[in-house]
């Protein structure tokens, strides 16, 4: 189909048709413009970059790359086994320029960006109940309806930065990681403050530190880090995993990480001390996640076991750290491992053996205020010429929020969630047909590698428009009872984990205000799968379909809760 344009009077404003929109032109939004287009829906994609990326396209600060290992950071056989052959990453975890370069070819190759708007943000989408269409309103004075509204806009996109007195007042320069500029910053000889120690500070802080004359690292929270080993990827090693990516991505698409990992079957508490050291070293040693993926089952469900996790951790952290101190500072005692995001890190430990790099408590000296000339504590003033806030970002809700969604009856989407996420699947809410959220609260998202959750979502979501086009189906929601036990299983799965008693972005608690539930999903992503392929095998049961002009017929509620064991291995 071709999209349509509308426009009974000349005085009138444009309005654009098509059947679907998509907003976001990262991973996801690329992959299901590609899948709609295979059906032959007309699609436009709005996206406020001025390219394709998400993500990758803003958040170029130095340092930044992805955490899940590249090689398994790809487009499937799902998309094009022709893409997976011809395309070679240069490093285990590949960086930003080197993302961004694979999306972009991807873009070219299927030829994806003639149905993308580019520097174009959606600022109103209402469901108009007439029709069974979305109402689309962009920041341009731009209209467009759509049977489809799919949210591509990723779970990080929306920056936090904190509301510090007299922030406006510095005269120095500063930057937001997540929105940080095109061309670059030198820092050479700068004093530079850095505030926050979440992900993009551990990846920032060592790739800086060459260039500044001192660099303050401001710590509330201090998180178990852990190394990534980041190296170039051996050309033999890469054939032989382009050879096995069949078998690896069903592996994948079953785990509980989408990722390959080998997940024992064994407690930490059943092995003696000797034994489990030499575990948890092997795991350390071959880097990234294995470390809460391969070792011990137990580590995420009991605190015993977390806590030999924890020390482990820790212990490494006072062997890198000259400082005892400065070690102590940086060694997490206020929440077990991995109930915050682990950040991979690449130097980051190393880099506070500087004497140019120095570490602030917070928690014992609180920022009072930005001042023109740098930042002070309670206890003290710091005079630098920039200021890095690597603050993070509104998690899962922020840009859906942003969008001003409103369903049936103008309710907004902002007030359905007031008291947190309710959705079914985190795929669709009750009272917003047609609405796909991709990798929404309460779906595996950011708890798995983001890839295969993407791949996983958008093929369910094209499965789903093709039944509705061959069953002449017009609308499809959650029926509300559908919709509650989703959540009530989301809740008890996320319950019986240690992750609720860390104050993380997983449960909203670096956001003032924001509602403090737990956003992603725990089952993991395997047992996820399981799931959606029932309800759709199953004629899409717990959904609500219609037709244009006649009342939508509930189809069968689930006839079971998901049979989900809380998983312990995740992963950002």
């Amino acid at each position: 189909m071709t999209g349509t344009s509308n426009s009974t009077q000349a005085s009138e404003p444009r309005v654009d048709e098509f059947d679907a929109v998509v907003v976001g032109a990262g991973f996801s939004g690329l992959y299901m413009l590609h899948r709609l287009r295979e059906l032959g829906l007309s699609v436009r994609v709005f996206d406020a970059a001025g390219d394709v990326g998400g993500t990758w396209y803003w958040n170029r600060y130095p340092g930044a790359r992805c955490d899940s290992e590249s090689i398994y950071y790809v487009f499937s056989d799902h998309f094009s086994e022709e893409l997976l052959e011809d395309w070679t990453w240069s490093e285990r975890y590949a960086a930003q320029p080197e993302i961004l370069s694979y999306l972009r070819h991807v873009a070219d190759r299927f030829d994806l960006r003639k149905d993308i708007r580019f520097d174009t943000r959606v600022s109103e989408a209402a469901y108009d109940e007439a029709t069974d269409r979305w109402e689309i309103r962009t920041d341009d004075g731009g209209r467009t309806t759509a049977q489809f509204l799919i949210t591509a806009v990723g779970c990080l996109s929306v920056t936090n930065l904190p509301e510090f007195p007299g922030r406006e007042s510095f005269e120095g320069a500063s930057y937001h990681t997540g929105e940080w500029p095109h061309e670059g910053v030198d820092f050479t000889g700068q004093r530079v403050a850095v505030i926050g120690t979440g992900a993009t500070s551990v990846q920032i802080v060592p790739e800086i530190a060459e260039q500044v004359s001192h660099m303050y690292v401001f710590q509330r929270t201090p998180n178990y880090d852990i190394p990534g080993w980041n190296r170039p990827l051996d050309e033999e090693y890469v054939r032989k995993t382009k050879e096995s990516y069949k078998e690896l991505w069903q592996r994948m698409r079953e785990s509980n990480l989408g990722l390959p990992y080998d997940v024992p079957e064994r407690s930490a508490m059943e092995v003696s001390p000797e034994e489990r050291r030499r575990v948890y070293e092997d795991a350390w040693g071959k880097g990234g996640f294995r470390i809460g993926a391969e070792t011990f089952n137990d580590i995420l469900l009991d605190e015993q076991s977390n806590e030999t996790a924890s020390e482990f951790i820790r212990s490494k952290i006072r062997e890198t750290v000259r400082d005892p101190d400065v070690a102590e500072l940086l060694a997490p005692k206020d929440h077990p491992f991995f109930t915050k995001r682990p950040p991979l890190e690449h130097g980051y430990y190393e880099a506070f053996n500087r004497e140019d790099v120095e570490l602030v408590d917070v928690r014992r000296s609180p920022i009072e205020a930005i001042t023109p000339t740098g930042v002070r504590t309670r206890d003290a003033e710091y005079e630098v010429d920039s200021i890095v806030y690597a603050t993070g970002f509104d998690a899962m809700t922020g840009a859906l929020f942003a969008m001003g969604i409103h369903g049936r009856g103008g309710v907004p989407l902002t007030e359905k969630w007031a008291d947190g996420p309710q959705t079914y699947l985190g795929l669709a809410t009750h009272g917003f047909p047609n609405l796909f959220t991709l990798t929404g609260p309460q779906s595996p998202s950011v708890l798995t590698n983001m890839t295969a959750a993407i791949e996983q979502h958008v093929d369910w979501v094209a499965d789903c428009v093709r039944y509705m086009r061959e069953h002449d189906l017009e609308r499809i929601e959650p029926l509300p009872e559908a919709e509650d036990g989703w959540v009530a299983h989301h809740t008890e799965v996320g319950d019986a984990t240690l992750l609720p008693r860390a104050n993380s972005w997983w449960v909203g608690a670096n956001i003032p205000g924001k509602r403090r539930t737990l956003y992603p999903y725990l089952g993991g992503l395997g047992t996820y799968r399981e799931v959606c392929d029932r309800i759709a095998a199953n004629g899409y049961e717990g959904f609500a379909l219609g037709r244009r002009g006649e009342a939508a017929e509930a189809g069968s509620p689930p006839q079971a809760r998901p049979s989900a064991e809380p998983t312990q291995q995740i992963v950002g």
